[in-house]
């Protein structure tokens, strides 16, 4: 059985990331399933504040790879479901 988890984080995009599609690629490459709860966008900066559900490895990998592209990601912490 897969091990699900659903993380919290905001991740902070710099200037020259605002366009791309990195949300997208998470999808696509780590099968990671976020969940905007929250955002601010503009054409010199943005944040966004989702959930990220999938399998806890390939949700790990995803915030790994979004860090390496240069977005800040603050992890908000396990959200327990009731």
């Amino acid at each position: 059985m897969a091990d699900l988890s659903r993380v919290r984080v905001k991740l902070t995009f710099p200037e020259s990331l605002v366009r791309k599609p990195m949300l997208a690629h998470i999808v696509r490459e780590f099968n990671v399933d976020p969940d905007i709860r929250r955002a601010d966008i503009t054409d010199t900066a943005g944040w966004i504040v989702c959930e990220l559900d999938g399998e806890r490895s390939q949700i790990d990998a995803a915030v790994a790879w979004l860090r390496s592209e240069g977005i800040e990601v603050d992890l908000l912490g396990d959200v327990l479901e009731s």
